[in-house]
């Protein structure tokens, strides 16, 4: 408790015997307040931290406080603290845990509001001791970023840190990362880490864990439990699979995507199912899919990415004249289309694309519909894209579109061999089933 509460705070719990955990009743003036004391990461060392019985924490200056006493002792804590022991007795760690920053495991500083990542194996521990009972684990910092602040520089980092974990002998990777580009991120991996010697489990959380309602909790419990057990060597996104708290879902890197801005089961796998479910309270990882890739050897990092590539959102009325900047005036190499239905653009632009492809710059096609695939044979306009060179790309999203290209022009200056590797299947971002059962929710009950 030394390290989370100091000088007068500390003095005071310490006369009083009061450790985390314990229920507490604390007076001051007319009011007074019953919770459970909790470890305080505040930079002010007058503040005691409360849970309270509605799941809310809150701050509480130690000035002017008339009463504080003890009401009931933590009875697990000496139980928690044996299990920390045990597993921070210099065994290696199986499980490596890196943040990037987002609201999972983050700790409130009650003066200001602000949340600062709490992701120190301790702290990980203390926030979750279940965690214990699946795995040893091990925790990093890398970045305290938010989630909009990615980039393909860090992109590189990330991958290298997850080599660094396999190559240290963990057998599985997760990565807390915020909900709002974490699809993006998954993709980047996914190319960067051609092979993989277990599973690499992207988290986060809708709701930050200092809320009643967060899924902080879980979702990483769940993560953890697929970095263990998942028989593949895959880049993947574990995050809540309901509205409520009864089980995770497990989507392939690639084929998933966020679909609301605030609802705990946000991510969903898109023109493909699930990899596999995690009953967390078990502790159980059920599989869904066992056309997974398979775990190797030695962890493969292959990670560089070219940004000048470019998302396009094609709709009515697009002025030619922004379009003809971006292929004429920019250092531009390759385009992304997200069009409309099978995979269209205004045909005013045919030329423009014909002028841009002979030129060497790559334009490939999605569609905005996210669910199904282009066909640009079936109506006219489609025809006379592709005769113009734009390059079909089935059924992969747009962001993932878009990040492969980062990741093949890193790798190829040649248009045709762009072209190539744009339209091959490296690690499942195009589904070659032509199903119409994956939309829009598979039901997993």
């Amino acid at each position: 408790m030394q390290e989370n509460y100091k000088a007068k705070a500390y003095d005071i719990l310490k006369n009083l015997n009061i450790e985390e955990g314990d229920l507490i009743e604390i007076k001051k003036g007319d009011l007074r307040i019953r919770g459970i004391l909790l470890p305080s990461y505040s930079k002010d060392e007058r503040t005691f931290v409360i849970k309270l019985d509605n799941g809310y924490n809150i701050g509480i200056s130690i000035d002017n406080i008339s009463e504080i006493k003890l009401i009931t002792k933590n009875s697990s804590k000496a139980q928690e603290s044996e299990r920390k022991e045990v597993s921070r007795n210099g065994a290696k760690s199986e499980i490596k845990i890196i943040s990037t920053g987002g609201t999972i495991v983050s700790k409130v500083e009650y003066e200001t509001g602000a949340v600062r990542p709490a992701l120190t194996t301790e702290e990980i521990v203390q926030f979750l001791p279940e965690i214990n009972e699946i795995a040893k684990v091990d925790a990093e910092v890398l970045f305290s970023i938010l989630s909009e602040n990615m980039k393909p520089e860090y992109w590189v980092k990330i991958a290298e840190s997850v080599k660094k974990a396999f190559d240290e002998g963990n057998t599985g990777v997760v990565i807390a990362h915020g909900t709002d580009t974490m699809a993006y991120t998954a993709s980047a991996l996914a190319f960067s880490l051609r092979s993989l010697q277990g599973p690499v489990v992207l988290v986060g959380s809708q709701r930050s864990s200092d809320r009643p309602s967060s899924d902080s909790a879980i979702n990483l419990l769940s993560a953890v439990t697929t970095a263990k057990y998942a028989p593949f060597g895959e880049v993947v996104v574990n995050m809540h699979a309901d509205s409520s708290d009864t089980y995770a879902l497990v989507h392939r890197g690639v084929k998933v995507r966020k679909m609301h801005s605030s609802r705990r089961d946000a991510f969903q796998s898109v023109n493909d199912k699930p990899l596999a479910k995690v009953l967390w309270k078990e502790r159980k990882l059920v599989m869904l899919d066992k056309s997974y890739m398979s775990k190797k050897g030695e962890t493969t990092l292959d990670a560089k990415f070219d940004n000048r590539a470019f998302l396009l959102y094609y709709y009515p009325g697009l002025d030619r004249d922004f379009l003809e900047h971006i292929l004429t005036n920019t250092k531009i190499r390759g385009l992304i289309i997200a069009g409309t239905g099978l995979g269209h653009t205004s045909s005013d632009y045919v030329e423009l694309f014909r002028k841009a492809t002979k030129d060497g710059i790559f334009i490939g096609m999605t569609t905005q519909c996210l669910f199904g695939r282009v066909n640009m044979n079936v109506y006219t306009t489609g025809r006379q894209l592709l005769d113009a060179g734009v390059t079909p790309l089935e059924d992969m999203l747009p962001e993932v579109a878009l990040v492969k290209l980062m990741w093949v022009l890193a790798h190829e200056q040649d248009l045709e061999k762009i072209r190539s590797l744009m339209i091959s299947n490296l690690v499942g971002e195009i589904n070659p089933r032509h199903t119409l059962d994956l939309f829009p929710r598979w039901s997993y009950e």
